[in-house]
């Protein structure tokens, strides 16, 4: 085999495992199934580590040639830009990963890291100043006391600030949420009208312990998350639509 491809092979694995390792570490942990389409990152990441893992290979193809003076600062070089790349890919990645699951009037609220209102962590629980790196967390976030309290929070997320659901001095844990959930769950019939029934049954299938749900908000698409027989413990994230 000549020694120029047999670079691009090597090379070619070694990238192919690093967008592997990528891939687990974004898809199986910082977002989780359905959580990726949902945020709308799937194809943006896939797209990016396609590149990543083809022009690093096809770049050592192209100037490897035994007995170069400059092989060695060639693929250095090459090597470098690769993982700039993919550092850069998942620094983005990880700057929008799913932080916080927030339960919200009426609906859970996908909250990136990024979206965090970092103003008044120093006023915050210890369990809710850090988004996690191990997957998103679910809580639920109370409405502001006081008139004053409220107005501000308003006029600032109508401003495109932060609303309540990116606001960690208003979480608290999803179980004091729990009367304010079953209040607002809805029946698994209702998602027949938005949903095609066959895919409405699908979905349940794989979760027979479901028996209400609410919405969930999400960057890229909305979806539905399944509550149990109580109507306050959170099942399962579906791929339905909650609303026409």
């Amino acid at each position: 085999m000549p020694a120029r491809l047999k670079a691009f092979l090597l090379h070619l694995a070694f990238s192919t495992t690093m967008a592997l390792l990528a891939m687990l570490l974004v898809f199986r942990l910082w977002y989780p199934a359905p959580l990726h389409d949902a945020q709308g990152v799937t194809n943006i990441f896939l797209m990016l580590l396609l590149v990543d893992v083809v022009l690093g290979p096809l770049l050592t193809l192209l100037v490897y040639k035994v007995g170069k003076k400059s092989l060695i600062t060639d693929l250095a070089v090459i090597a470098c830009l690769q993982m700039a790349a993919l550092g850069y890919g998942l620094w983005t990645v990880a700057e929008g990963r799913p932080a916080w699951i927030v339960y919200n009037v009426d609906r859970f609220d996908v909250v990136a890291a990024v979206d965090i209102d970092a103003r008044h962590l120093n006023e915050v629980p210890n369990q809710y100043r850090n988004a996690s790196w191990s997957g998103p967390q679910w809580v639920g976030a109370a409405r502001p006391d006081g008139t004053e309290q409220g107005n501000t929070v308003l006029f600032e997320a109508l401003q495109g600030g932060s609303d309540i659901a990116q606001r960690p001095n208003l979480y608290l844990p999803l179980t004091e949420m729990a009367e304010a959930m079953r209040q607002r769950a809805q029946p698994l019939g209702k998602l027949n009208d938005f949903n095609d029934a066959a895919a409405v049954r699908d979905a349940l299938q794989s979760w027979p312990s479901a028996a209400a749900w609410v919405p969930l908000m999400a960057r890229a698409k909305p979806m539905v998350v399944l509550l149990g027989e109580n109507k306050s413990e959170v099942i399962a994230i579906v791929e339905l639509t909650p609303w026409k």
